[in-house]
Parts: C-alpha cells; sequence; structure tokens
C-alpha cells in the first residue's frame, strides 16, 4: 500500500513540475489518503499482534 502512495507521490511531483495543478492536487490528495490508511493499519497489526502476545509451546 505505501507503494501506492510513492507512486501517486511520483505522479503528483511530475505534474508540479508541468504545471498541472489540478493533476497534482489529485494525485497528492490520493497520495496523503493511502499513505494514511497503511499508517493506519500498520498501528492496527502492532496493537492486534502486541494483544495476542507471543504464546510459546508447553
Amino acid at each position: 500500500m505505501i507503494r501506492w502512495a510513492i507512486i501517486f507521490f511520483v505522479v503528483a511531483l511530475i505534474a508540479a513540475a508541468l504545471g498541472f495543478t489540478t493533476v497534482f492536487g489529485a494525485a497528492m490528495d490520493i497520495a496523503k489518503f493511502i499513505a494514511v490508511i497503511a499508517i493506519i493499519l500498520f498501528v492496527i497489526s502492532l496493537v492486534a499482534g502486541g494483544l495476542r502476545g507471543r504464546g510459546g509451546r508447553i
């Protein structure tokens, strides 16, 4: 998912360099959204892994 955020960020930078402000804004919004979703899912997985614990075999 971070890969898609990076791809949209690069598209936004290219659009900004070429002067396409509408494309730049849309690509940046998509990149931000995907990055935030990836961070939220990462934090949820950390919390779930911490709650599950490291149960060893007896």
